[in-house]
């Protein structure tokens, strides 16, 4: 009872003493967290409209807020009484370490075959990257939607980056009754491909039929 009643005294004596250097300290450190996330939102608004870079403007904003964090924490703790030169040296300490282990560890740890701006396909979802953090990666599907997706998840399942190749190819399979003309189907299958700007002059895009069946016949079209 009594060793408890000497921690509560201890504890009274730390308010009465350095009371206003805490609150001091707290509202900083809210106020810093809370603009530190405000000017990262506009930093990023801002870099949108002079570059479509979105790997670029990823690395920029979280730079900023990386560094806007440090100094808040510096802040904070200078005002509730810590010696700056002591924090300073403790949070390159800190930054070395990571650096360090960064470096040596590099070669082992996982990383994701995408980054930011890619167009991606992991299991059903297919759309943009548009951030990634340590936990999740956060897409724009081609429908509107936003998605969050565990990384962990990322590295267990099959990905599709189709970023990786220049080109790729397209299929248009098209069917067409007996009766119907299949030369100038074909013909105009093959013209309306090497019209398409999107489409390669080489190799040329080809036609050819791929199925007969009792009622129909199947024309695939290759870009």
């Amino acid at each position: 009872m009594v060793n408890e009643f000497d921690n509560l005294q201890r504890v009274g004596d730390i308010i009465a003493n350095h009371g206003r250097e805490m609150v001091f300290a707290l509202v900083i450190l809210i106020l810093g967290l809370y603009l530190a996330k405000l000017l990262t939102k506009y930093l990023r608004n801002g870099l949108m409209r002079v570059t479509e870079n979105l790997s670029l403007i990823s690395i920029i904003g979280n730079s900023f807020y990386i560094l806007f964090i440090l100094s808040i924490i510096m802040a904070t703790t200078a005002q509730a009484g810590f010696r700056l030169q002591l924090i300073f040296r403790s949070l390159v300490i800190v930054a070395l370490t990571a650096i360090g282990f960064l470096v040596l560890f590099r070669p082992y740890i996982p990383s994701l075959p995408f980054k930011v701006g890619n167009v991606i396909k992991v299991g059903k979802w297919l759309g943009r990257v548009e951030t990634i953090t340590f936990l999740n990666t956060r897409m724009k599907t081609f429908e509107g939607q936003t998605v969050f997706i565990p990384n962990r998840l990322i590295l267990n399942d099959i990905v599709v980056n189709y970023h990786f190749t220049a080109t790729r190819r397209v299929r248009v399979d098209v069917r067409l009754r007996y009766d119907q003309d299949i030369l100038k189907a074909k013909r105009k299958l093959e013209e309306i491909m090497i019209n398409d700007p999107r489409v390669k002059k080489t190799p040329r895009p080809v036609v050819y039929t791929i199925n007969l069946d009792d009622s129909w016949v199947k024309l695939g079209g290759r870009a």
